[in-house]
């Protein structure tokens, strides 16, 4: 009995043991789990900061050929020669194609002896002339007769200036054989072969000539922009608003140019207005037909409070930061803004230079919550260099 009753305090006494640890390991877990619900919350943050902000008008633009000819044959004739290969880059004057030219080589040598001929009546008529006005004065040829003389004389002379005309025709024709490059540009492919017989009536003429270097690009802007457009040219000149053709996504500048021209009215159908820009293309970045994104500097705002735009969220009553404080505490602010440009949002009430917004991280953030924050690289507006 002795022995039964010491075994029975023995298991009291574990069991009590048991009970003891397993309410201080749940002591322990509480504990462990509120220190972590009081953890501060890591986020990312960058100071508002004033810089100059550039402000683009956005708009889609089609790039074209500053110039584009269809050369074609002014005269009928065999093709003999198609000097050039297809895609090359010619410049001004260069030879693209010949049509066989010695049916008007022979019309040119025809027109030059027809000349050469009524010189020589010419010079005959002229001595003729000559003595009957020395045999008028002895009775030997009668007035009326010098008179006629005369004017057989102006008649050759007439004809002199006829074969010269005939001459400059018969070269201009000459000419024609050789086609050459109206202006610096790209040729396309080629539209007909050598050996083809073509004429000044075909259509599809024998290649297309485009002038790249420069190079031009039309796009359009909805209207409610014409106003700030035509202030900005007025104040500036039309020709110094600088343009940008950017890629598709936005993120690469492809080349730099001017405006050029603004349409002289506003399309009603779609309440747009159409404007052209100039670039130099000297990379050879547009090609005509390519589709860019364009964007038109008006004006650049000087020492505008900004902000990246990823630290502006938009709650039931308008636009807020988070807004971390000296004790590392997020507060939530209400802000103005002002517009947005590219990376950067301008804002107009709400904040003051210098103060730390949170950028990355808000969704897990609520008033008064305590923050770990880590500085973000500094945000600068899109293409701010255009200008």
């Amino acid at each position: 009995m002795r022995g039964v009753k010491r075994f029975a305090v023995v298991l009291c006494a574990a069991a009590a043991l048991a009970l003891g640890c397993a309410r201080s390991g749940a002591g322990t877990s509480a504990k462990n789990q509120s220190s972590a619900g009081q953890g501060a919350i890591p986020v990312t943050v960058a100071a508002a900061v004033r810089q100059d902000v550039p402000i683009y008008l956005d708009g889609l633009g089609t790039v074209q050929a500053f110039n584009t000819a269809t050369l074609r044959a002014q005269v009928s004739g065999r093709l003999i020669a198609v000097p050039f290969k297809e895609g090359d880059e010619v410049e001004a004057g260069a030879v693209l194609a010949r049509v066989d030219p010695r049916t008007y080589q022979a019309a040119l040598d025809q027109a030059i002896a027809k000349k050469a001929q009524d010189e020589a009546q010419l010079a005959a008529a002229r001595l003729d002339l000559k003595r009957y006005q020395d045999l008028v004065p002895e009775g030997y040829v009668t007035q009326q007769q010098v008179d006629q003389q005369r004017a057989v004389v102006e008649q050759d002379a007439a004809l002199i200036q006829s074969d010269a005309a005939a001459i400059e025709s018969a070269r201009v024709q000459l000419s024609y054989c050789t086609i050459t490059a109206p202006f610096a540009g790209v040729v396309g492919l080629r539209q007909v072969d050598v050996g083809n017989l073509v004429s000044a009536s075909d259509q599809t003429g024998i290649v297309v000539l485009t002038q790249i270097k420069p190079i031009a690009v039309t796009f359009t802007l909805p209207e409610q922009h014409f106003g700030e457009i035509r202030g900005a040219a007025g104040a500036a000149g039309r020709d110094s608003l600088p343009v940008l053709a950017m890629s598709r996504d936005n993120q690469t500048v492809l080349a730099r140019g001017r405006l050029l021209a603004m349409d002289n009215q506003i399309d009603q159908t779609t309440g747009t207005i159409k404007l052209k820009a100039s670039f130099d293309n000297v990379e050879k970045t547009l090609w005509p037909g390519q589709f860019v994104n364009v964007r038109l500097l008006v004006r650049t705002e000087h020492d505008a409070l900004t902000v990246p735009a990823a630290a502006v969220q938009l709650g039931p009553s308008g636009s807020y930061v988070y807004v971390v404080d000296r004790q590392q505490t997020a507060q939530m602010r209400p802000v103005q803004v002002a517009r947005r440009e590219g990376p950067v949002a301008l804002i107009a009430q709400g904040l003051e230079a210098g103060e730390p917004v949170v950028v990355d991280g808000q969704s897990r953030l609520q008033p008064g919550s305590k923050v770990q924050a880590s500085t973000a690289q500094a945000t600068t507006p899109a293409n701010a260099g255009a200008q």
